[in-house]
């Protein structure tokens, strides 16, 4: 029984339904009302069970296990937040909401702990592919890296201090079913909705920039296989694509799923950007777990489109 906090989010559903696929059942805690989402239904009541519950109310928390036998967690949600005018406010949910998974673990004998960071904790120098042995700054231009370092540095603590097993877990720039139709990082959502419902982007991206981009179906089984995997070797996975995928590829994907939808891009790089391209190494992931993604650009295009023309909003 994995319990997985926000599960019912964007890349928690996603993880959800990659542990079902697997055969796991799962606790979902959220703090916002659960709403379906497309993903699991019809498995609610059965192997999925869902608690509303802020991770940074303890006694929640202790609620939640005393009914369910957990074995293990997947911790997504929580930050400092986005709320400028209560950075304190933000620090301490966010950093109550770790500890507080961690007390939960620690106290219900949990085998397994992951926890979410991201790929901008690599907001330094570096040479990509980006390892995760690399020396981070620490200083972080954004709120949710700012977090995701702290985080980390807590997890490595208390895991030293405890005993108790965690992984970290970069993610790259997840796409795909549930996500956000925009994104200032990347700019294969708005690509695609804006092909999907016959639109221009008001501010076209530039061809030749990217991302390590992966589809969330794949982040979803790629999370779930670390939490199942025989034996971790690591503290700390990249979980992503390992490699660049370019606006340019995105828009030839999209033709060809939509004819006369190509994108229009602007050439070349964008003056403005930073001038490298940033994609990560997943070794580590791919020899503990056997990962390797099952979405290229052109399938995973196809299979968000078809999500998308299905009815769905996101």
């Amino acid at each position: 029984m994995i319990l997985i906090t926000g599960g019912l989010g964007f890349i928690g559903s996603h993880v959800t339904r990659a542990l079902l696929d697997l055969g796991e059942s799962c606790v979902l805690v959220q703090r916002r009302a659960p709403a379906p989402n497309g993903l699991i239904a019809g498995e609610e009541g059965t192997r999925v069970f869902v608690e509303q519950a802020d991770v940074s109310d303890q006694g929640a928390l202790r609620d939640i296990g005393d009914r369910h036998k957990i074995t293990g967690i997947v911790h997504l949600a929580g930050s400092f937040g986005l709320d400028a005018s209560d950075p304190i406010g933000g620090a301490r949910r966010g950093t109550e909401g770790l500890l507080n998974v961690f007390q939960m673990a620690a106290e219900q004998g949990v085998a397994r702990i992951g926890v979410a960071s991201t790929i901008g904790v690599y907001d330094g120098p570096g040479h990509s592919p980006l390892r995760e042995d690399l020396p981070l700054p620490l200083t972080a231009g954004h709120p949710i890296p700012a977090a995701k370092k702290v985080h980390e540095l807590l997890a490595d603590f208390v895991a030293n201090g405890t005993g108790l097993e965690v992984f970290l877990m970069r993610i790259g720039g997840a796409w795909g079913p549930l996500g956000r139709p925009a994104s200032r990082y990347i700019a294969a959502p708005q690509l695609v909705h804006a092909a999907v419902h016959g639109r221009a982007l008001d501010q076209p991206p530039y061809a030749a920039n990217g991302a390590d981009l992966v589809y969330a179906r794949d982040c979803g089984r790629a999370i779930a296989l670390l939490q199942l995997a025989g034996r971790l070797g690591h503290r700390t996975y990249n979980v992503s694509s390992g490699r660049l995928t370019t606006n340019a590829e995105l828009a030839a994907a999209i033709a060809d799923v939509v004819p006369g939808a190509r994108p229009a891009l602007h050439d070349g790089r964008d003056p403005g950007g930073i001038g490298r391209d940033i994609y990560l190494d997943i070794s580590c992931l791919r020899e503990d777990t056997g990962f390797e993604p099952g979405y290229d650009t052109p399938a995973a295009v196809a299979d968000y489109i078809g999500w998308l023309r299905s009815g769905h909003e996101r």
